[in-house]
């Protein structure tokens, strides 16, 4: 019987979220890829997904020192000025005070990876700990990864009251929900787990693909699914979560497609920064050269934009 209950479980909330076009999903993103666009729209687009970066480093080397740098890169991103800064500089807790005097004054927040990031085994008193500490440092948002094996076991209960704690620790802070999608390893699981967090968590928090650490993070098919997952729980509640595809974004084509995979599945109201976000490190320096090519006909060399995070 224990054997059979995740499965019965999960069976009946796929019943009651809704089950998955598998090929359907995958017509609509092949679509996303094709679509042609005008060189205002494209420029607007690129400047747009720049305010959307959430320019992280996440690594056991990380300094103080190289914290600087990534906030420095996060407030002027290019020397001209019509270019926006970023939406937050994303990094470890213990480096959250450092981000913050970085970045203070600016519209530039500090979010800080928590929970036992990426694995989330700890135990839940460890993990509520970290995010109270992140946030008396100064952190405006916390980017948490849920039990994938509670939902996995079918203990859905146990999984969104795990998120519902984090959401009282986070007190003003945005949260950020991360369902690592490569180990829920389906569409179904994918929109399912979306639901269950929804649930929970509050109207501007956000829901998020992945952690980066994975061999499978964010693609624009599960990005797709779980945009509409939010487009859904929208119609039904009248409560809009954001969302924030995470690692694998790396070039300024890409971001311009999953822009539009938003604006045809969302609408233009989450065509902001308080409802959408890319997770990314190297991502900024492409979207940069991409930009500099629209205005003056020219690609620069990699090495013309300054790296968004350098050693120390």
């Amino acid at each position: 019987m224990s054997v059979n209950f995740p499965h019965a479980a999960l069976a009946r909330l796929f019943d009651e979220v809704g089950p998955v076009d598998c090929v359907g999903i995958e017509e609509r993103v092949a679509k996303y890829t094709t679509r042609s666009i005008k060189k205002a729209s494209k420029l607007w687009g690129l400047k747009m997904a720049v305010s959307m970066v959430d320019l992280t480093t996440l690594e056991g080397k990380d300094t103080p020192g190289k914290i600087a740098s990534l906030c420095q890169k996060a407030l002027r991103p290019h020397d001209d000025p019509v270019v926006p800064q970023v939406a937050a500089v994303c990094v470890y807790p213990s480096m959250v005070r450092h981000a913050k005097k970085h970045v203070a004054d600016s519209r530039v927040k500090v979010a800080s990876v928590a929970t036992a990031f990426p694995s989330g085994q700890a135990p839940l008193k460890t993990r509520l700990g970290e995010v109270r500490a992140a946030v008396a440092d100064g952190a405006d948002e916390i980017d948490m990864v849920i039990n994938r094996g509670a939902f996995l076991a079918g203990e859905f209960a146990k999984m969104q009251d795990e998120i519902a704690a984090v959401v009282r620790a986070c007190g003003d802070a945005t949260l950020k929900v991360i369902l690592e999608v490569s180990e829920l390893e389906t569409y179904d699981n994918i929109r399912a787990a979306s639901f269950l967090a929804m649930r929970v968590i509050r109207e501007g928090d956000f829901i998020k693909t992945s952690t980066g650490k994975t061999t499978l993070n964010a693609t624009l098919g599960n990005n797709q699914v779980m945009l509409e997952a939010i487009r859904d729980f929208y119609l039904d509640t009248g409560t809009a979560v954001a969302m924030k595809p995470a690692g694998g974004i790396r070039t300024a084509k890409q971001a311009l497609q999953f822009l539009i995979a938003v604006k045809e599945t969302l609408g233009d109201a989450w065509l902001t920064n308080e409802r959408y976000r890319f997770g990314a490190s190297s991502l900024l320096n492409d979207l940069l050269r991409q930009i500099e090519k629209e205005r003056t006909g020219a690609y620069q060399a990699p090495y013309y934009f300054s790296e968004a995070a350098e050693s120390y």
